[in-house]
Formats: C-alpha cells, sequence, structure tokens
C-alpha cells in the first residue's frame, strides 16, 4: 500500500473520530465505508464476530459496543429509525481483526491498530521503567537516611 493511501486512511479514520462527556468513539455506519463496505448486512456481521471477541476477552461488549437509534430522512419526506453503535477505539480494532482481508481498507486497518497497540506497550513499558526508576530513588534516599541515622546513635 503506497505511503500516500496509509497516510490518508490514517488521517481519515482519525478526523472520524467523536468525543462525548470525554470518551473517544466512532459511529459504525462511519467505519462501514471507511473500511470498504457497502452492505450494512456485511458490515454488521463484522461486528457481530467483533463482540463476540469482545466478550471472549473478558469485557464488557456494551461498553464497547453500545448501540443507538437515528432518524434518517426517505423519499417524499418520510423518516426511518436505523440502529448505528459507538465505537470504542478497542471495538474498531475488534471489527479491524474480524473484518475481510481481502479488502485494503480492512489490512490498512489491521496494520494500523497492530502498530498502535506497540507504540501503547512501549509507552506503559516507558512509565514502568521511569516508576521503577523513581521507586528506586526514593529506596537509596530512604537508605542513605537511615544509614546516617544509625551512625549518628552512640553505641549501646
Amino acid at each position: 500500500m503506497e505511503k500516500e493511501i496509509i497516510s490518508k486512511l490514517q488521517k481519515t479514520f482519525e478526523d472520524y473520530a467523536k468525543l462525548a462527556d470525554g470518551i473517544e468513539f466512532w459511529l459504525a455506519r462511519d467505519l462501514q465505508k471507511l473500511l470498504g463496505y457497502d452492505k450494512w448486512e456485511n458490515f454488521l456481521n463484522a461486528i457481530e464476530k467483533a463482540k463476540i471477541a469482545c466478550k471472549n476477552s473478558g469485557y464488557e461488549v456494551n461498553n464497547h459496543f453500545p448501540d443507538i437509534r437515528k432518524t434518517i430522512p426517505m423519499p417524499k419526506g418520510a423518516t426511518k429509525e436505523i440502529i448505528d453503535f459507538m465505537l470504542t477505539r478497542y471495538a474498531c480494532y475488534l471489527i479491524a481483526q474480524n473484518g475481510d482481508p481481502r479488502k485494503e481498507e480492512i489490512a490498512f486497518a489491521q496494520s494500523y491498530f497492530a502498530v498502535q497497540t506497540r507504540k501503547q506497550e512501549l509507552i506503559e513499558q516507558r512509565i514502568a521503567l521511569q516508576e521503577r526508576l523513581q521507586a528506586r530513588k526514593k529506596l537509596m534516599a530512604s537508605e542513605t537516611e537511615l544509614s546516617r541515622t544509625i551512625g549518628q546513635r552512640p553505641m549501646a
């Protein structure tokens, strides 16, 4: 996949993110188009597989795939209520993993989320390392203070 296409898809994915009450999410109907699905029914199949993966991973499905109802305009002024989902980043990842890898967009999404997951792992490792270093410094300071205190006590 060309570097320009990758950059465009990544930017487009991030541009579709929405924020409500400090929670980042994507609408499934938007993600459907981004991942190259023409038919909602086919995309819904990937969503259902992703929900199963979510449940089997021990997570609460409704926390990552809450369904919402939207009203859309129809011809002649009528309206129709449709189902959509508010997807967390994790839900998007699971959908990509359970999507059709023959689709270029799915292949991109699978790679994108693999890279994002690795970045997160590295960040968490770095934070853990910093915390260990801080704990060591604190321990050294405590030991130094303890040694100093013991050294100042008269021998009995």
